[in-house]
Parts: structure tokens; C-alpha cells; sequence
């Protein structure tokens, strides 16, 4: 649970986006909430976070790499993985807890060992760094093994923030898909955790999914002389981070349902089967840990049918994070969201430009995956109209990366129409970059 002095919190701002009027007989209320946490500790650049009261937030980090057989082949990946630690750990702010794990079959503690986490100085960093030399390829893979070490050496510090980066070149292939969901199920909100596929021998869903559950972010890393530079990002933004186990939480009247509360940026992500009971008609949904950044969500409500000229709140967003002793505090900023029924057709049907927008973004995800698996499947057919509605969808929206990651897969006759053409030969790095970034939005242009 978060334990933070009030210097670490940073400012918590709110906007909600809406159409609030509704025909008669309208139901379905959408708006979007913009979060953004300003402030907080740091000042100077985001790369190198200096905190104006000498020190961040408490942290503790623990890095696993994949120390299977296959990181042997070629060795580039295991010379990368040893560089890309040694680069993470120069980054570890000094008096960060942090340890390095090696996984196999089995997890193994490789720095500092005896169940304990060390405190980043130079001394702990460059003994890491000699203990990288340990890292050698051989054994299996049981992804669900090194994330239990990893939650046992986290909770054993009393910090703010508890975070994983773990890298894997392989499949989960010594553990069942379900012993890894329960072990996600069981470190869920425990710590977050970053995680990264290297070559293209992974499974997109599986990194992708660990990501998701620990609400950090998955991406892939082709080459692996591409690692150190991504691991010293990933803990840079780590060492930014200020508050943990934020919640959204959302208030709603008697009589109101909701459909559903998704982030839609920076990444599209579903938070709905998430959500915890907080009280009456109220829930918290988790959205991890933050630094100076901002985020998206959607939210969609089901009210009660009313008449022409009646309103009503239809949901209260606020913010707030859990406490040692189980009480919360609330973070501040607060988001109404409002039903009003009115017979001006002209402001019942008209859609708000950032809902329009992010349920296009959510369709975009969406037509990717499901194009990438028809396309594995065989069904080329339903592949192109996927895909063709993806790369308009990209287009239409000014995705420009994600739209140059299609162009990898299809040939685009026509982005305004959708009309595409599979390839006939694709890289396997291109279609696991494009199914692996598939969840990345852009936000309205203004």
C-alpha cells in the first residue's frame, strides 16, 4: 500500500469531456475524463527526475531477465540482456531498494541474494553490475516463477513505489497458462511491471498480457542492441514515478449501470472487470502509479430513461489512493458527468469530438488484433477488411505510427476507403511490432 510524505503527491488535475444531452428515451451517457498530475517533487527534465526536497519518493525495483536456453541463440541476446541491467542499474535513483533476478524454470536471485533487496549507492551498483557476469543461458521458461520472487523481494521493503522490469525471448513453456494467470491474479496491485519481448521467438499475448495485469507497459525489442537504451528509459520513467495505487473512482445514482471504464490513453485498456466496491454505488478502478504525465479514460453509463427537459447527475469521478490503516485520501480534482434530455435534435445526435475520436481509437486495437489472428488463421478475406478498416482508422485519426506499422503487413491502395492488400511476405518482427503496439492511441488533434 502507498505510505508517502504530501511533498511526494503531485497536483491532480480533472477534465471531463461530454455530449450531455440525450433524445427522449436516451439512455447511454459517454464522456471522457482527462487525468493529469503535474508537480509533485521533481523539477528539471523528466529524463533525470531532481527532486526539489533533495530525494524522490521511497522505491524498490526488481529486474528479471529471461536466462533460458534460447537467449543463448544468437548470443547477442544475452550480451544485450546483461547490458541493458547493467544500464537500468546505473539509472536507480541512490537510495532505491532494487535486486536482479535470473529466471529459468526457476527464478534465482543474482544480486543481492539471501531473500534481501540492496539500497542503490555506487558500491551496490557496480557489485550488480559484477554479478551480471553470473547471467548465463540454460533451462527452461516459467514466467510465473520469477514474478512470485520478484513479489516476495518488492513487499519486503516499506517504500511508495514497488516496480518490475522482466525481459523474456521465449514462451512460457514450463508452466500452464493457468498457474501464470493465477500468479498475475495474486501480484495484481502489488507492484507494476514493465515487460519486454527480445527477437520474435515470444508470445505477443502473453507479454502483452503481463503488462496489462500489472498495469505497465509491453513492447517489443527486435534487436537486442536496442535493450540497454529501452531498459534506461523504462527506469528513468520508474525513478519519475511519485504516488502508487491510484484509483478512478467512480460514484454513480441509484438506477445507473455502468458499461464500461477504459483507459484510451496513452494505451487503450479495459479497466472494467477490475473494479473494487468502495462504498455505496461506488467503485475503484486501478490506474498504478504516476509521475508527471497525463491520461485518458472513457466512461460509459446506462441511466435511467427520463423526460424532455429533466437532468441528472449521471456519474462523479474522483481520485484517490489507499492508505496503511485502509482509509483512502483523496487526491483532489473531482469530474461530474451529466445527463440533460432535450428534443434539439441538433444537440442530441451531435458526438463529442474526444469520445468520436477514442471509440475510434478502441475500434482501431481492436481491428488489429483481430486482422493479425484471422491472418494467422488462414482467413486472408476477413484479414483485409480487418486490417483495410484499421489502416482508415489509422488514417483518420492521424495515428501515423501505427499506420507505418500497417504498411509493414498491407499494401495500401486507398487509406481514406480502407482498401488494402495483404503482403505476401511479411518480417515476423513487423507483425509482432504492429500486434504488440496495436493498444497505442494518439489524442485529439487539436
Amino acid at each position: 500500500m502507498a505510505n508517502f510524505a504530501k511533498s511526494h503527491v503531485p497536483q491532480f488535475s480533472m477534465d471531463v469531456y461530454q455530449n450531455e444531452y440525450l433524445p427522449e428515451g436516451g439512455r447511454e451517457v459517454n464522456a471522457i475524463v482527462t487525468v493529469t498530475a503535474t508537480g509533485g517533487g521533481t523539477i528539471g527534465s523528466a529524463a533525470a527526475p531532481v527532486y526539489a526536497h533533495g530525494r524522490g519518493p521511497s522505491a524498490a525495483v526488481a529486474i528479471t531477465v529471461d536466462c533460458s536456453g534460447s537467449m543463448d541463440y544468437p548470443p547477442t541476446k544475452m550480451r544485450g540482456a546483461r547490458d541493458a541491467t547493467a544500464a537500468a542499474i546505473d539509472a536507480l535513483r541512490d537510495g532505491t531498494h532494487f535486486a536482479v533476478i535470473g529466471g529459468t524454470h526457476v527464478a534465482q536471485e543474482v544480486y543481492p541474494g539471501g531473500g534481501r533487496l540492496a539500497v542503490a549507492d555506487r558500491t551496490t551498483r557496480e557489485q550488480a553490475k559484477r554479478a551480471l557476469r553470473k547471467l548465463t543461458a540454460g533451462g527452461g521458461t516459467a514466467i510465473g516463477t520469477w514474478l512470485r520472487l520478484a513479489d516476495r523481494l518488492l513487499s519486503s521493503a516499506d517504500v511508495t513505489i514497488r516496480h518490475g522490469i522482466l525481459l523474456t525471448d521465449g514462451r512460457n513453456e514450463h508452466e500452464s497458462p493457468e498457474d501464470l494467470r493465477a500468479t498475475l491474479q495474486a501480484c495484481a496491485g502489488r507492484f507494476t511491471c514493465d515487460a519486454r519481448g527480445v527477437g520474435t521467438d515470444w508470445e505477443v499475448k502473453e507479454v502483452t498480457g503481463i503488462a496489462s495485469a500489472l498495469l505497465g507497459t509491453a513492447d517489443i525489442v527486435a534487436d537486442p542492441a536496442g535493450l540497454a537504451a529501452d531498459f534506461t528509459r523504462m527506469m528513468e520513467t520508474a525513478m519519475g514515478k511519485e504516488v502508487a495505487d491510484v484509483a478512478l473512482r467512480v460514484w454513480t445514482p441509484l438506477g445507473t449501470t455502468i458499461r464500461y471504464v477504459k483507459q484510451v490513453a496513452p494505451t487503450v485498456e479495459d479497466l472494467t472487470a477490475r473494479r473494487t466496491e468502495a462504498g455505496p454505488r461506488a467503485g475503484d478502478y486501478p490506474t498504478g502509479s504516476w509521475g508527471d504525465e497525463s491520461r485518458d479514460y472513457h466512461l460509459c453509463v446506462e441511466v435511467p430513461a427520463a423526460g424532455i427537459g429533466q437532468e441528472m447527475l449521471a456519474a462523479r469521478v474522483s481520485l484517490v489512493v489507499p492508505q496503511p490503516d485502509r482509509s483512502v485520501q483523496n487526491l483532489g480534482p473531482q469530474g461530474l458527468v451529466r445527463a440533460v434530455w432535450t428534443d434539439d435534435m441538433t444537440a442530441s445526435t451531435s458526438i463529442n469530438p474526444q469520445v468520436a475520436h477514442y471509440t475510434g481509437q478502441a475500434e482501431l486495437a481492436q481491428a488489429i488484433q483481430q486482422g493479425l489472428d484471422l491472418r494467422k488463421a488462414g482467413d486472408f478475406d476477413g484479414a483485409t477488411a480487418k486490417l483495410g478498416r484499421a489502416v482508415q482508422l489509422a488514417g483518420a485519426s492521424g495515428n501515423a505510427d501505427t499506420a507505418k506499422l500497417l504498411a509493414k503487413v498491407v499494401d495500401v491502395v486507398d487509406a481514406a476507403t480502407g482498401t488494402v492488400r495483404l503482403k505476401t511476405k511479411v518480417a515476423e518482427a513487423d507483425e509482432m511490432t504492429l500486434e504488440t503496439r496495436s493498444t497505442k492511441t494518439v489524442r485529439v488533434k487539436k
